[in-house]
């Protein structure tokens, strides 16, 4: 049987018999969209604007996709549970008045295009909502690529398995035949939790140091790093 199409680009995708890995699960913001800081900043404005503590910016940084009652509760831990639709209000307000304008990172669509046309299931598992995500989807032009999505309203969120276990339902991939690629603790823990070999990309929300510690595949700095890890044992 012949091997999967190459990757165009700077590195063509491995020609292994049979391949490592049929599915590729990948995180959204951090690790595929540059929206980490916009994210942050978009959480501390709307603690300022509800008169609650403003949280540093790592704290801000680190709860970036988790679902929306554990973010809240770690940036705002004296907020009253009552409070929180208030918070979310103004974290909507702020994050959809710059949404338009998260660019995804160098590389990203071409790498998503071509492991596509290589032959690799692809998904996505995210804290962000269903509206959220597609209205993402739809703007980048690449909902095409994706066989299947996971979002933090539709189960339960990061770190529960439960968005990985759907996935490799949806698309009948074995847990050995699955990768998750992320920016954060929450994406690797959520792989370590569904048992399945996750990769840590140091581009986003969590620093490579804390990545490192749950012991991924790998950490890689960029999308062209990881497509040279790609080509070379995905």
């Amino acid at each position: 049987m012949a091997g999967p199409a190459p990757l165009s680009g700077s590195a063509p995708v491995a020609q292994l018999a049979p391949r490592r890995y049929r599915l590729v699960v990948f995180d959204w913001d951090g690790t595929l969209a540059d929206s980490t800081t916009m994210i942050a900043e978009a959480i501390r404005s709307a603690c300022a604007d509800i008169g609650c503590a403003v949280p540093d910016i790592d704290t801000a940084r680190y709860v970036i996709g988790l679902g929306l009652a554990e973010s809240l509760s770690h940036v705002a831990p004296d907020l009253p549970v009552a409070r929180y639709a208030d918070l979310a209000a103004r974290y909507r307000h702020h994050y959809l008045a710059r949404d338009a304008d998260i660019p995804l990172f160098d590389g990203a669509r071409a790498l998503l295009e071509d492991m596509h046309a290589a032959g690799f299931r692809l998904a996505v598992a995210t804290g962000k909502t269903r509206v959220g995500l597609d209205r993402a989807l739809a703007h980048h032009g690449v909902a095409r690529h994706f066989h299947a999505t996971r979002c933090a309203d539709e189960g339960r969120p990061k770190p529960h398995p439960d968005m990985l276990l759907a996935l490799m339902a949806a698309t009948a991939t074995p847990a050995a035949g699955t990768l998750m690629v992320g920016d954060t603790t929450h994406d690797l823990d959520l792989a370590r939790n569904a048992g399945v070999h996750a990769i840590a990309v140091a581009c986003g929300a969590h620093d490579r140091e804390g990545l490192a510690s749950r012991a991924p595949l790998v950490t890689l700095d960029s999308i062209a790093a990881l497509r040279g890890w790609l080509a070379a044992h995905g």
